[in-house]
């Protein structure tokens, strides 16, 4: 199933011009610049460079309801920015008419680094992510006509894709557009072990926390990898299958038989902040991920080679062992990022 090919088929449907108002295009880039620790950028900035005022179209689109059937259900109402844009303690996502979808809200952070998106990777391209929430009967169950035809009749977007683009058109390709450059701007990059990387004031690391990154260092990086902390890859890491949803993960979207119950390996940025944990938001703590890893891994035909060495399930973690990784783990909290005011809605 080619994802990908029938979402890049929507969208000449609902490309259609602006009314003719008055306002001129006038934009300046914004500034921004790559971590020192980060690796370079998945996202070809240089064909849809975030900008003043596409940045402040995205943003304006991000928390509007008005794009949702319901008016109500916008992409910040299950991406909160104090939570790192997840759906902070709701294990499945609540949308329209309040629906619970069958996945945990995954954080929003650092996509310009990422090569595919959603937890089965439905879509590898930023400009096209939103469609797939926003067309969703369950999350946002969207008409983009009806969304192109509001957008025309508010002033306030008129004004603003006449300013943030050069054509000045209201339509599906520029708002796809101005929605990723509001997500290209969310870098999270200043937590305490970003300083630690980059030998900054406020980066000194406990006892415990250099303990708990020497563990994640030898159980944990090989997956959650560079300090983006995601390899992006997707990998089955031995959940027991629930029968009520039987996610098939990856298979889904590939129809390979290797990749049944494989799921997009997330970042672990801000976890502290994103309980609850696994695509099924089946685990409401730290410590119960790291009880699964070191006790509860299922042996399947595609539970990932990492976990299965030598007929051995899993990742042995003593109780001391566990809690220094959780330490390590909250070093990960960026505050400036879930604080930033440039993000928020007010």
């Amino acid at each position: 199933m080619k994802m990908n090919y029938f979402l890049w088929l929507l969208l000449p449907l609902f490309f259609s011009c602006s009314d003719n108002d008055d306002a001129a295009y006038n934009d300046q880039t914004l500034d921004f610049k790559v971590p020192e620790n980060f690796p370079e950028l998945a996202y070809n900035i240089d064909l849809n460079p975030p900008t003043v005022k596409g940045f402040e179209l995205g943003k304006k689109l991000f928390y509007d309801g008005r794009l949702s059937s319901d008016g109500l259900v916008s992409c910040g109402f299950c991406h909160i920015q104090e939570d790192a844009f997840t759906h902070h303690g709701h294990v499945f996502s609540h949308g329209v008419a309040d629906k619970i979808g069958t996945r945990n809200t995954p954080s929003i952070q650092n996509l310009a680094y990422q090569t595919t998106f959603m937890y089965d990777g439905a879509t590898n391209h930023l400009d096209l992510q939103p469609i797939i929430p926003l067309t969703n009967p369950v999350e946002m169950d969207a008409d983009l006509t009806a969304i192109i035809a509001m957008m025309k009749a508010d002033p306030v977007y008129r004004k603003l894709y006449k300013q943030a683009f050069a054509d000045g058109q209201i339509n599906a390709e520029n708002m796809l557009k101005a929605l990723s450059q509001f997500m290209v701007m969310l870098t999270s990059s200043n937590s305490k072990f970003d300083k630690f990387r980059r030998h900054e004031t406020g980066g000194e690391l406990s006892s415990d926390e250099l303990a708990g990154y020497a563990l994640f260092n030898a159980n944990c990086a090989s997956c959650h990898a560079t300090d983006l902390m995601t390899d992006n890859s997707f990998r089955n890491n031995g959940l027991a299958i629930n029968p009520a949803l039987n996610d098939v993960g990856r298979f889904r979207v590939t129809e390979l038989e290797t990749d049944y119950y494989k799921f997009k390996v997330p970042s672990l940025r801000n976890v502290e902040k994103t309980a609850p944990y696994m695509h099924d938001g089946r685990f409401g703590s730290l410590e119960a991920v790291l009880n699964h890893y070191s006790l509860g891994v299922q042996k399947s035909a595609t539970l990932d080679p990492i976990l299965n060495k030598n007929g051995a399930l899993g990742i042995p973690l003593s109780t001391i062992e566990k809690k220094q990784l959780v330490a390590f783990l909250k070093t990960l909290t960026d505050n400036q990022y879930l604080n930033d005011k440039r993000f928020s809605e007010y």
